[in-house]
């Protein structure tokens, strides 16, 4: 096995236990109202504009078919609204609602309280933790160049309208 061979089979295991440490370390659920996939799905939709079921599949890589039996429930709780293209288009597209991101707003503080105890627990300074995320940041968007995708990492200003409130 050669050195590159080597660093391909250290960075895999490394990510591996990357995901199961991070999701573990956050702690349990408690407290958080969100399912995984709403939370995932919240926060994506949060981050640009409406997109129909179509664009969220591609967006993870999954069929339509998944994407539509993870959206149905979140449509029935007033997370997500449908509403017509904003361009015109045939096909409806969904964004969150003003519920579906106050309750990501509390998932997320939940979420963000287990990520700043494992930064503590490793006693990085700031000037590290802030190179980790400068890596992992060109890593996730080189993967999404390869995969095609688009991802803004910014949220949007703009706040929906939630008719229920």
């Amino acid at each position: 096995m050669d050195e590159q061979e080597r660093r391909l089979i250290d960075l895999e295991r490394e990510l591996t236990l990357l995901c199961r440490h991070f999701v573990a370390s956050r702690g349990p659920r408690s407290g958080q109202t969100l399912e995984r996939s709403a939370y995932v799905l919240l926060t994506r939709l949060e981050a640009g504009a409406p997109l129909t079921l179509k664009e969220l599949a591609h967006t993870f890589q999954v069929n339509v078919s998944t994407i539509n039996r993870q959206v149905s429930p979140m449509l029935k709780m007033g997370l997500v609204e449908r509403i017509p293209d904003p361009d015109g288009g045939m096909a409806r597209k969904y964004r969150p609602t003003t519920l579906g991101l106050e309750r990501l707003r509390v998932d997320r503080e939940i979420s963000l309280e287990g990520a700043a105890r494992l930064i503590r627990t490793t006693e990085w300074t700031d000037t590290t933790t802030q190179h980790f995320l400068t890596l992992l940041s060109q890593l996730n968007q080189s993967i999404e160049r390869l995969e095609g995708l688009s991802l803004d990492r910014s949220p949007e200003t703009s706040t929906p309208t939630d008719p229920a409130h």
